[in-house]
């Protein structure tokens, strides 16, 4: 499920002087075990460089942002996949 509008906001190469600027989108999706109770939920917007990841209770609030090869290997460990780096498995 993704949040119902892309979220604009100004490159950080933009200047308070009005120069030429550049305004991109993240489109926020929400993690499938959230419910429509407000429960604690994370919500991800992926980039081909960057996974932003967010507290969907305060959307505003900072997010982390990882490399798409560490998100995947927190995918993979959360599932209880064998760690990469050749440990015991998680789960």
């Amino acid at each position: 499920m993704s949040s119902t509008a892309p979220e604009w906001f100004k490159s950080s190469y933009s200047g308070s002087e009005g120069g030429n600027c550049l305004e991109v989108a993240y489109l926020w999706h929400k993690s499938s075990y959230s419910s429509g109770e407000g429960g604690a939920c994370l919500e991800i917007a992926t980039h081909p460089t960057a996974i932003h990841i967010r507290d969907s209770k305060t959307p505003t609030t900072p997010h982390l942002t990882v490399s798409p090869a560490a998100w995947t290997a927190f995918l993979s460990l959360s599932a209880g996949a064998a760690d990469p780096r050749g440990g015991v498995a998680l789960g």
